[in-house]
């Protein structure tokens, strides 16, 4: 397991507007990934538990860009956190939420971001101390419109949105009070990592800095994290 210093779920979401969540199937591309995103001022990489080689690639992440904070995500089981952990994840994001999940993460010191698409879900897990949550599939769970519908009822909630989240629709997220930053997939495309191109997954991390400026968001709303 790590020995870094313990990560909150709310410290992985103010790191920067966006957490590229990566599909990676072959070990080599990790490393040159992770440091082309730091070069573009994304440090939080969410690295799925998609592929045979996930944890891997998490394992090369931690051991040789320790400027990188990585995580796991589709983490859906003990097993998965566990596992995780060992290889060096500091944070986990999962597609729904079982207290059984929320616990492993617990055990092992995972920073976990559950996800939800429903009221009951989102209460589910309140009920068990999470308050910084996934809304995953964004778009196809009601998209902007229902985080506006949900800042009512759950006022004390935070959520990172995932899922048909793009480059075009993620300054409508982040303009909402209750989004501290979104996941997107778009950081890290498919046809870049096959072609080695890692000064577009650099440009592709730095227009997301952008969005800090276009919104005039507070400086306190994006803090720097001890790593």
């Amino acid at each position: 397991m790590h020995s870094s210093p313990k990560l909150t779920a709310l410290q992985v979401m103010q790191d920067a507007p966006v957490i590229p969540v990566i599909v990676l199937n072959d070990v080599a591309h990790a490393v040159p990934m992770a440091r082309a995103l730091v070069a573009g001022g994304i440090r939080m990489l969410e690295v799925t538990l998609r592929t045979p080689q996930a944890l891997a690639c998490i394992e090369a992440i931690a051991r040789e860009v320790p400027e990188a904070v990585v995580g796991a995500g589709t983490v859906r089981t003990k097993a998965d956190a566990q596992a995780a952990s060992m290889a060096g994840a500091r944070f986990a994001v999962s597609p729904g939420y079982t207290p059984a999940v929320g616990q492993a993460c617990r055990d092992v010191g995972l920073a976990l971001l559950p996800g939800v698409a429903t009221g009951s879900e989102i209460m589910m897990a309140q009920e068990d101390g999470f308050t910084e949550l996934k809304f995953f599939p964004a778009m196809q769970a009601g998209g902007p419109a229902m985080l506006k519908a949900w800042s009512g009822p759950f006022f004390d909630v935070l959520f990172c949105p995932t899922g048909g989240v793009t480059l075009h629709n993620a300054p409508d997220f982040l303009a909402l009070p209750n989004v501290v930053c979104v996941g997107g997939s778009w950081l890290v495309p498919a046809d870049a990592l096959a072609q080695g191109d890692w000064a577009r997954i650099t440009q592709l991390a730095c227009d997301t800095q952008d969005f800090k400026r276009k919104l005039a968001v507070a400086p306190v709303l994006y803090a720097s994290v001890a790593i």
